[in-house]
């Protein structure tokens, strides 16, 4: 690009937020306690699982792992974004950026595919129930759970070999507080079109395919639960569902247009706003829904604090 001064920069500085000290305080005190919160929260799912009997069946399998993969999807990008609000170096390196940004891709489409995983699991629960003990055995559940590992790690392998080959020259400073596809697809001083096609085109395949197979799998399912001739047995089936349908509307509402078409997001300034949805948000929310609206994870909860208090 013309005008452009063509030597390669080796860092970034990442904007956050530039506000007031005062509302930087608020801002700092508030993302701390939301990631210290999930982290917990995700924490006590885990270990919920694992030490009560009646939490072991493919679909809390699923929701532990859920829970281990939100973990490490939080401390990827909030951790940094904290230390920035005091910091007066905001940098981080090429490498480092690199790096953040292709371990917050793996998560974010391990979780797509996962969220898939967990409605076809409630399909096979709801309207095969006969042939579902058959078939979500434990050696298939760990397999479902490599597939989505893998679709993740292979996913953000491709998307970063093409920004990787990007330049990025005199423009050093990301207006977002940590490294995404749309800042550094726009600050590229190279033709990133390449990246941009091959970018759109997983985004499309890793979130479409997986919310075609959550639409469908609830659309068979409540076709299933309305033939159903008791209410009570209709209400049953519906609330093994409702706390994934959920947490599957607030993360895909959330990430859909942003991942679909991130150079254009980013122009506008809301992109920070709508990203921390996705990033502290849902992840503080996800926990939270899954306790409060599952009988069994509350009763599993008040059944380990009981046993703890008594120890």
């Amino acid at each position: 690009m013309g005008g452009r001064n063509e030597t390669s920069v080796m860092y970034f500085i990442l904007l956050g937020f530039p506000t007031t000290a005062e509302l930087q305080l608020l801002l700092f005190s508030a993302l701390l306690l939301a990631y210290l919160l999930t982290v917990l929260e995700n924490f006590l799912i885990i270990l919920i699982i694992r030490t009560n009997h009646s939490l072991q069946n493919p679909m809390y399998f699923f929701l532990g792992n859920l829970s281990f993969l939100e973990i490490w999807y939080v401390s990827v990008t909030e951790p940094k974004m904290l230390v920035d609000f005091f910091s007066q170096d905001k940098h981080i390196s090429l490498q480092a950026c690199m790096t953040q940004l292709y371990f917050f891709v793996t998560f974010v489409c391990t979780e797509y595919v996962l969220l898939a995983v967990m409605a076809y699991d409630r399909f096979l629960a709801i309207c095969k129930p006969l042939r579902y003990s058959l078939i979500m055995n434990h050696q298939f559940c760990a397999q479902l759970t490599a597939g989505c590992w893998m679709c993740g790690l292979i996913t953000s392998s491709i998307k970063l070999s093409f920004i990787a080959q990007l330049s990025f020259c005199d423009v050093d400073k990301i207006n977002h507080y940590f490294c995404d596809i749309s800042p550094l697809l726009n600050i590229s001083c190279s033709d990133s079109s390449l990246a941009e096609l091959v970018d759109f085109i997983l985004a499309l395949m890793v979130i479409m395919v997986p919310l075609c197979t959550v639409v469908t799998s609830y659309i068979c399912i409540m076709f299933t639960v309305l033939k159903i001739p008791s209410s009570q047995g209709r209400k049953k089936a519906f609330s093994t569902c409702s706390s994934h349908l959920t947490v599957v509307i607030l993360f895909y509402s959330t990430t859909l247009f942003t991942y679909t078409h991130p150079k254009v997001m980013y122009t506008y300034t809301a992109n920070k706003l709508v990203s921390i949805l996705y990033t502290v948000v849902v992840p503080l929310l996800n926990p939270l829904i899954y306790c409060l609206r599952n009988k069994e994870v509350r009763f599993a909860l008040r059944k380990t604090f009981t046993y703890t208090r008594n120890t």
